[in-house]
């Protein structure tokens, strides 16, 4: 009977999944079985654990889209009509009587219709389990479990509707992870998952039950609060919620190390016309709470929205600025502290805007990184520098450039070959070359970055680390890559006169080059007590305005050419 009735499928011309043929065929034997035991004088029940495996397994394949349930119904009549059959020939065969055989087809007939109508049950009870499922998958963060931006926007909008009919405060409090990335970047996209997870448990546990907590994706979570939650403001939410994230965080993938995680809070507070824009609102003070510092939350002001239509114009015109050839480099000279000789420059991003003129750094350098163009910007830099440098040198300027290098540019090997083929077109010596890249760069993916700075220096171009002393890079983290040199941070400098440690502080950073054999280079030096002190400490070189501001190329030169009589003068001084 199994036979005919796989036959009779196979005529039908039904394309099935071979799991599925094999489920069929199972079902068709176990079922042929028990209705044999029956007809031999057993009671209906003994086999209803076969029927009821048939006519679950029947509804689940229909249920999960598996196999169509008109399919799966086709197969219970099959098999019907194959036993059928069977019991007709052997009916013939023994001389059974035609009362006989109509009672045994009666029976055939009943565990269908059974089968079926609970086939029919299960399909739908499977289905309604499905559909809930995706419903809760539609609105629902897969990693977290929170509403995802769906269902918090939805109720977001409740809110607002509440607090319009009852004239209650309601607030929206977005919320960003800072650094996530270069977490995720060090530890892996797993040590990730689980931060996130534990955030989740730390935020729903500070929470009113009527607050709602959801997840955008990625680092961004938001809070929609209302009515009581808001009695005493939205910034003492704010705080709870900072005080949450601040507690450190032990992951499986570095047991040892305790994560201290900080976060950058926007709030939103009274009715707008839609949830999007109280979500946008809370959106754009979180990111002003970023530019602050991080670690904060920042309470959304309407001339916020004039900032940030600012950037996003900004950042139109950078797309267009290098195709326009409306960037240029400026060089800050760097000196030996040793005899008081410059030995090179600094290579310096500038952007000379069409309408707003020369745009500070710190106005657009972000906006490259985060929008990815310091990748090609990144290459024309170098590009340049190497070329204005061999200029320099043909003209019997022995001096050496140094270009900065962002993380991005660092995140393929594509860069390695930037760097050679700029070497190779202006036929530059790499060792007078320095890349100078900081120490949150190279944190991020070490074993790449280590490798292709290794690539790198095998060229024969030199690695500084930038803004030394700022960042959370440890001896064993140094000793890892190629470096050269260490440019302690502006920073240090720049308060030796209000901070009675700095000068310990300063010592400390360049004992530490020395016992690494790293060249130490100091920036920001505006002062004569400055440039003496780092003298006695024998810092190597330094750079800053007490030398020379940022110069075009042409007054480089005329800076080098000058240099020998201000030298002597400063030198004197400096004893």
């Amino acid at each position: 009977m199994r036979a005919r009735t796989v036959a009779r499928s196979r005529e039908a011309g039904s394309q099935l999944p071979a799991e599925v043929w094999e489920s069929f065929e199972a079902i068709s034997l176990a079922s042929t079985a028990a209705l044999a035991l029956w007809m031999a004088g057993g009671r209906p029940e003994e086999g209803r654990n076969t029927s009821r495996k048939a006519f679950e397994t029947y509804g689940q394949l229909a249920a999960q889209r598996i196999a169509p349930l008109n399919e799966v119904s086709k197969r219970s009549l099959r098999w019907r009509d194959s036993v059928g059959e069977v019991l007709a020939e052997s009916a013939t065969d023994l001389g059974v009587s035609t009362g006989a055989l109509q009672r045994a087809l009666a029976m055939v007939q009943r565990t269908v219709d059974v089968t079926l109508v609970r086939m029919c049950e299960c399909f739908e009870s499977e289905r309604r389990k499905t559909d809930d499922e995706l419903a809760f998958m539609a609105t629902h963060d897969t990693l977290t479990g929170l509403p995802n931006r769906t269902l918090i926007l939805d109720r977001a909008e409740q809110a607002l509707a509440r607090a319009r009919r009852h004239k209650t405060p309601v607030a929206a409090l977005f919320i960003d992870v800072d650094n996530f990335k270069s977490i995720n970047d060090t530890l892996g996209h797993d040590a990730g998952d689980e931060l996130l997870r534990h955030l989740t448990a730390r935020l729903d546990g500070v929470l009113r039950a009527t607050d709602a907590l959801g997840r955008l994706g990625g680092d961004e979570f938001v809070v929609v609060a209302e009515d009581i939650s808001l009695q005493a403001g939205p910034e003492l939410i704010a705080e709870r919620l900072l005080q949450a994230f601040n507690q450190p965080v032990k992951l499986s993938a570095s047991p040892a190390t305790q994560l201290s995680i900080t976060a950058s809070i926007g709030i939103a507070l009274g009715v707008r016309s839609s949830a999007e824009d109280l979500l946008r609102d809370a959106d754009i003070a979180m990111y002003q709470a970023k530019r602050e510092g991080k670690d904060r939350f920042v309470l959304f002001e309407t001339d916020m929205q004039d900032a940030v239509r600012d950037r996003m114009s900004l950042e139109i015109d950078l797309q267009e600025a290098l195709r326009n050839q409306e960037f240029f480099l400026v060089y800050q000279p760097t000196v030996d502290l040793r005899d008081m000789r410059p030995t090179g420059v600094e290579a310096l991003l500038r952007w000379n805007h069409p309408r707003r003129g020369v745009v500070l750094p710190d106005d657009f350098i972000p906006l490259l990184e985060e929008t990815g163009l310091v990748v090609k910007v990144g290459e024309w830099v170098l590009d340049q520098a190497c070329r204005q440098a061999a200029e320099w040198r043909e003209a019997g300027h022995h001096i050496a450039i140094a270009v900065n290098v962002s993380a991005r540019q660092l995140d393929t090997d594509e860069f390695v070959m930037q760097v050679k083929g700029a070497l190779d077109r202006h036929r530059f010596d790499p060792r007078a070359l320095t890349l100078e890249i900081t120490e949150t760069t190279l944190m991020r993916n070490t074993d790449a970055t280590a490798r292709r700075l290794a690539t790198i220096k095998g060229l024969g171009v030199r690695i500084a680390i930038d803004d030394f002393g700022t960042g959370y890079s440890s001896l064993a983290h140094l000793q890892r890559f190629p470096v050269d040199a260490l440019k302690i941070d502006r920073s240090f400098i720049s308060r030796l006169s209000e901070n009675p440690e700095g000068e310990t502080l300063i010592h400390t950073l360049l004992q530490l080059g020395k016992a690494l054999s790293i060249e130490t280079l100091a920036e920001g030096i505006e002062q004569e007590h400055e440039l003496s002190m780092l003298r006695s400490e024998q810092c190597d070189s330094g750079q800053g305005f007490l030398f020379a501001r940022p110069l075009d190329a042409d007054a480089v030169e005329m800076f080098l050419q000058s240099w020998d009589g201000q030298a002597v003068g400063r030198e004197n001084r400096a004893r």
